[in-house]
């Protein structure tokens, strides 16, 4: 589903991402971990095309899309839900979901994929079927955060680039964020979610990449990586 290759990234003049490779295959749930700084989101924005200056070679199902904006890459199903929300505040749940709808996708081998609609959203977050009236404004954190996934599905990705789920939201949040993500991985979506959360990633993750000052420093199986005090201490203690 994406291959990332040598993809190096700046901030201006700083140099912040150092020659990142990783893979994602058709419904796995990748980790991207590492402490505050370490480069998770970066990478993240970096393949949904939203740093100015990058280089690398980046293929969603086998398209290059290194060269291409933000706006043409989520039109190919590359779903991205930022660490900072960004919900419309003065529209409804409803009216936030109907912003990110996209027509239904088909995979490669011609197969449709799965279609979200606000009644199966309403289903995965029940919260937000509470309240499909209520202005994103008036929303806690964590139900925001809910919105924000929830607007992304509208767009019936077939990735989804995840950062941060678990940061800043209360723990039933948490809880309900796994169950999100399993059930997405259920119907067959793939996703990369930035993460420093060890718990929170050994729920949901098949495979971990370690980051650590812009460099992949560890690759694993997520089982591999909860069993290594060693590299969990290096990489990922504060």
């Amino acid at each position: 589903m994406l291959e990332v290759e040598g993809l190096n990234a700046w901030y201006g003049a700083a140099h912040v991402l150092f020659d990142v490779a990783l893979t994602v295959g058709r419904g796995e749930v990748v980790a991207l971990m590492g402490r505050n700084g370490a480069g998770k989101s970066t990478t993240l924005k970096a393949v949904m095309g939203l740093l100015a200056r990058r280089e690398g070679r980046i293929a969603f199902m086998g398209r290059d899309i290194s060269a291409l904006a933000p706006f043409e890459i989520a039109r190919l199903g590359l779903g991205f839900v930022p660490e900072d929300r960004r919900v419309f505040t003065d529209l409804t749940v409803t009216e936030n979901l109907e912003v990110g709808r996209q027509p239904p996708r088909r995979w490669p081998d011609g197969s449709p994929a799965f279609d979200w609609t606000p009644e199966a959203l309403y289903a995965l977050f029940p919260n937000l079927g509470e309240m499909p009236d209520r202005p994103g404004g008036q929303m806690s954190g964590g139900e925001q955060q809910m919105l924000t996934v929830a607007r992304t599905l509208m767009g019936n990705p077939l990735l989804v680039l995840l950062d941060e789920p678990s940061e800043g939201v209360a723990p039933v949040i948490v809880e309900q964020m796994a169950q999100m993500i399993v059930a997405l991985k259920a119907a067959g979506t793939s996703l990369l979610l930035s993460e420093q959360n060890v718990h929170f990633a050994g729920l949901v993750a098949d495979r971990a990449y370690v980051l650590e000052k812009g460099q992949i420093r560890y690759e694993g199986s997520m089982r591999e990586l909860a069993a290594d005090e060693q590299v969990r201490r290096t990489y990922l203690s504060v």
